[in-house]
Parts: C-alpha cells; structure tokens; sequence
C-alpha cells in the first residue's frame, strides 16, 4: 500500500468524516490557517491516483469519496509501523511502551480486555 504525506492524511480524515464531498466541504473540514482551494484540490487529485479516493464528476465539480475505510488504513499503517520498528511483533511494540513508561498498568489492562472484547 503507498503510504500518505500528513496533508493528504488530512484530506482522508475529512473524506472519512464528511463522506461524499466537494474541495470547499473539505476545506470547511480543515483546521486554521485553511489551504488554498487548488492546494486542496491537487492533494484529493493525488489521493484518486494514489487509489485512497475517487470522484463523481457533475458537470466541471467533482465529489470525491473515500475508496478506503480508515479502519482499513489503520491496520495497515499500524501493521507497517509495528513492521519496521518492532520486528513484526506487537508484543514488542506494547513492551516497548510498557518500559518507555508511556503505558500505565491501568492502560495495558484497559487495553487487554479491549483485545479480549474483539476477539468474544
């Protein structure tokens, strides 16, 4: 899967949020300071070729959609990231936190019964 710059994360998010929308939808969707119209439009013409979103042409606008859910591009971003930097092993990567004294006692037994909710 290609991977996606911050802006065009930024897009999907307002894709996935908004669903079908126009570049001004989108640029609504987006924190201050806004980019520019053709900023915005470049970047969604570059998710369509990336294959993250596509378009519905009505006349000269187009709506775009996002082609993939962000469930979907989670797991594969997370996966990728636990690839690189953990050797594959998510066991690694909560350890990893665990001793980094990110994640508390509390928060891996939060997230364990999550693990145990998904699979019940």
């Amino acid at each position: 899967m290609k991977t996606l710059t911050k802006a065009e994360e930024q897009i999907m998010h307002a894709l996935w949020k908004l669903g079908p929308s126009f570049v001004k939808d989108i640029i609504d969707e987006l924190p201050e300071p806004k980019p520019h119209y053709n900023t915005v439009s470049t970047l969604v013409k570059i998710l369509v070729d990336k294959g993250f979103a596509n378009f519905k042409a009505y006349g000269k606008s187009h709506q775009y959609f996002a082609l993939i859910s962000k469930d979907e591009y989670s797991s594969r971003t997370m996966k990728t990231f636990v690839k690189g930097y953990f050797e594959g092993s998510f066991t690694n990567m909560v350890s990893f936190f665990v001793k980094e004294k990110d994640l508390s006692i509390n928060e891996l037994e939060s997230l364990l019964k999550k693990i145990k909710d998904t699979k019940n």
